[in-house]
């Protein structure tokens, strides 16, 4: 690795116009910059990629991204190229391309031009390219959606099992595995299956709170309901996801017929049709994208409102993946789904002919997609429990389930039956055996273990199985039961639950989830408004706009929502003034922002707006002893703790004097530190939520980041964040 030029917060400023990290992200680089193999857990919208280019943009040699989708790259390589000034900085190998292109691309790269190479794992096994990159310096291995190495996984890839051994024949390098959803047994899979067992582990909580989550019945009239959605949020970015092509092209027609600005995506369309819809949606002239869920892996749309599954989805994995594509801004993200069990029945169908062990897996998965559907609890607190995540409100105040609760029963009796058949069947069947002997159902395997004969067998017959389910998963939630992954979801009695068998109290369940025909009226969390002078922020938006068209580049591109918010409060009029505002550096004020300064202050005069006199120029930062003797020891990467104590100061008072030296525009890099007190996914989260958020003010990250975030370690990220990305 070359020595560092600039700080890592300065060297985000510099290449991304952001002024601290999100979350673990400064840790994560941190960690794989010292040679670390490194593991990233991280819900989509938390800044993940930000993992990878921002090393190797700093490090010696190229980075090698193995990517699962040529969309993806795409996107990623063209999102690369905007933040430089070289086009060959990143490049993809796959089939996409032609051998003039390949040639131009290894030339690159031998030039050492490239320093994010970005692959597919089928490209990765050639020989051909084998052999090239054997004579590359390789800084590091990226392993982006790496849930695909794993068949518990809800995208599956067979080709990911080869990374290892290929990684192993071009060269040793650091290995950075990344993904938006695991559960534990996924994770231990990923890990063994990459080499990378001893790797630091970084995870951020699944808890994405500005997500509204509901539930409703899939009925003949599902396209009439959508199409309904659809105009009542009129203007706004959104996802379908459909199973089938077929049904993907069919609802893409119904929403053109009725004017929605509407596309298909799937597999099965030209390679240059989807780019084309692609590019589109982001670009805005389309609003909703109906698509099979190849849509999406890799999209930097912060802006998408809303994602619909018109069917079942066959895991909560890729449910959590694909609702995880709205609201990347921290705004309004609303995600409904629509459910029946004729959709399980097919699903279950099609299973059909495929090994047992994979059919056993598969159905595992689906089932516990159809309790999270008919569940009448907490739609986010079940989520994340699946994620093995906790979460302690009762009421979340943003699913349909917590905004229009059903009427609560006390099933302590029928509790006491569940753990005690569970515990008469020595902890070896599933859910649905429990409550096939509890409702009295005669099946085959019942008979076949002779479970008839217990003593609970028929003891339910008047209770509903819906009720039923809802009594097992509260159970679960409440950590009376768990279940035992590794081995098909078998019951097992935990320590509470025989403490409760001897100890019975009040246990409150919901009645069965009758679902409702129409959407809930509820305000999501996380919506936020638009800037103070309404007038100025749709002209802003609008110029924003109309500079994406001429720069053939998403709208955020130019400047996100939280900049334009605040040009229509601080009504920058100079270059020096609009680099004040979050998220615009040096670099971006120049190329985009003389356009807004002449609107902005043409607005002012014919309106006669008094500007805030407050309005400050970043400058260089005041050169007082202090705070020159915290830049340079921070320069030599002195803990910041011993920093205070060299000065007297507590870690607080430090925090002060370390923003107001960024927050003058000076660029300072403690990625050194994060690195040593934070997991790598947390600074990434909380980076991420500061640049998609609309502001950098400390209680409203702490109102909307997870609750086990310090306000200490949303300082230092945001010092990460603000230094990189503004400085």
């Amino acid at each position: 690795m070359k020595k560092k030029e600039r700080t890592l917060t300065e060297a985000l400023k510099y290449y991304f116009g952001f002024d601290t990290f999100k979350g673990d992200q400064e840790a994560i680089i941190e960690n794989l910059m010292s040679g670390n193999d490194t593991f990233v857990l991280m819900p989509t919208g938390g800044g993940k990629s930000m993992c990878y280019q921002l090393p190797a943009l700093l490090m010696e040699g190229t980075a090698i991204v193995i990517s699962p989708l040529i969309a993806l790259m795409k996107n990623q390589v063209d999102a690369i190229k905007h933040y430089s000034e070289e086009d060959s900085v990143a490049h993809f190998l796959n089939s996409s391309l032609n051998r003039q292109s390949i040639e131009q691309v290894k030339q690159d790269v031998t030039e050492g031009k490239t320093k994010l190479l970005y692959v597919a794992p089928e490209s990765l096994t050639k020989d051909e390219y084998v052999e090239f990159l054997k004579s590359v310096k390789i800084s590091f291995y990226a392993v982006d959606e790496a849930h695909c190495i794993s068949e518990w996984g809800h995208d599956f890839r067979p080709e990911y099992r080869r990374i290892r051994p290929i990684v192993n024949e071009i060269g040793r390098a650091p290995v950075i595995a990344l993904t938006a959803t695991a559960t534990d047994k996924v994770r231990t899979d990923i890990k063994k299956s990459l080499g990378i067992v001893g790797a630091k582990e970084f995870k951020s909580s699944f808890n994405r709170p500005n997500l509204y989550y509901e539930v409703r019945p899939k009925t003949k009239d599902v396209d009439r309901d959508i199409i309904r959605f659809i105009r009542q949020n009129e203007g706004k970015s959104g996802i379908i996801y459909c199973l089938s092509r077929k049904r993907v092209e069919e609802l893409a027609e119904v929403l053109k017929a009725n004017n929605i600005k509407a596309a298909a995506y799937h597999a099965g369309l030209d390679s240059q049709v989807r780019s084309e819809t692609q590019d589109d949606f982001i670009m805005e002239r389309i609003d909703v994208i109906v698509a099979t869920i190849a849509f999406g892996m890799g999209i930097d749309k912060p802006d998408v409102r809303f994602v619909i599954h018109y069917d079942i989805p066959k895991s909560l994995e890729g449910y959590y993946q694909e609702t995880g594509r709205a609201g990347r801004d921290g705004g309004e993200g609303r995600c409904i789904a629509f459910f029946t069990r004729k959709d399980l029945q097919k699903l279950e169908k099609f299973m059909e002919g495929k090994p047992v062990a994979e059919q056993d897996i598969g159905r595992q998965l689906l089932r516990e997609t159809a309790n999270y559907c008919e569940s009448s609890v907490c739609r986010r607190k079940l989520l994340l429990h699946y994620f093995g995540e906790k979460y302690e409100p009762n009421n979340c105040e943003n699913c349909d389930n917590c905004l229009h609760p059903k009427t609560k029963v006390d099933a302590r009796e029928q509790l006491l039956l569940v753990l005690k058949t569970v515990q008469l069947v020595k902890e070896n069947f599933k859910a649905d055996y429990i409550i096939d002997l509890l409702r009295g159902n005669e099946t085959e395997t019942v008979l076949a273990h002779k479970h008839e004969q217990l003593e609970t067998f028929g003891e339910g017959a008047d209770v509903e199985e819906t009720l039923w389910t809802a009594i097992l998963n509260e159970a679960m939630l409440s950590e009376y039961l768990k279940k035992d992954v590794e081995n098909y979801g078998l019951l097992k009695l935990t320590k509470e639950g025989k403490k409760y068998m001897k100890n019975p109290t009040t246990f409150m369940v919901m009645e069965d989830n009758d679902f409702d025909d129409e959407s809930p009226d509820a305000t999501p969390e996380g919506i936020v408004a638009g800037g103070a002078d309404q007038e100025l922020h749709a002209m802003l938006l609008d110029l924003r706009k109309s500079l994406a068209r001429r720069f053939n580049v998403p709208p955020y591109v130019i400047f996100q929502d939280n900049s334009i918010d605040s040009m229509t409060t601080l009504y920058p009029v100079t270059l020096e003034e609009l680099q004040n505002l979050p998220g615009v550096g040096a670099g971006k004020a120049k190329r985009y922002g003389k356009e807004f300064c002449e609107l902005i202050k043409k607005y002012c005069d014919e309106n006669e707006i008094e500007r805030p006199t407050d309005m400050r120029v970043r400058t260089v930062a005041n050169k007082s002893k202090l705070k020159v003797s915290i830049i340079q020891s921070i320069d030599r990467q002195v803990a910041l703790d011993d920093i205070a104590v060299m000065n007297g100061m507590d870690f607080g008072e430090l925090l002060d004097e370390i923003e107001s030296i960024v927050y003058s525009g000076t660029r300072l890099n403690i990625d050194y530190f994060l690195e040593e007190v934070m997991d790598e996914d947390r600074v990434e989260d909380i980076f991420e939520y500061f640049r998609e958020s609309e502001t950098d003010d400390l209680d409203t990250a702490l109102d909307n980041l997870d609750e086990d975030y310090t306000e200490e370690d949303v300082r230092l990220v945001r010092i990460k964040f603000m230094s990189e990305m503004a400085n």
